[in-house]
């Protein structure tokens, strides 16, 4: 997937769609290491505040956690059968 720069939407919506992808797909598994705003800049040719403002939509949406000094992970998402199996409160 590329970036489509002569395109309406702006470069960080298409990055974060780009990365949402890739963690839907388990190229990026919960609990891992998303690139850093360094590496996104390399594989996409942005400026960094392109790549922070990418990182930043995915946090508003709650793929992905900012650890400070650590980076940003994936989120470990709850499967939607859990809930079933609780019988806590018989």
């Amino acid at each position: 997937m590329t970036v489509d720069l002569e395109g309406p939407e702006p470069l960080y919506e298409q990055i974060a769609v780009i990365l949402s992808a890739r963690i839907a797909d388990g190229t990026y598994p919960p609990r891992r290491r998303v690139p850093s705003e360094a590496a996104i800049c390399d594989e996409f040719s942005v400026s960094r505040p392109t790549a922070r403002s990418a990182l930043q939509l995915l946090s508003q949406r709650g793929l992905i956690v900012t650890v400070r000094g650590k980076g940003s992970f994936v989120v470990e998402r709850e499967s939607p059968n859990a809930a079933e199996g609780d019988t806590s409160d018989d």
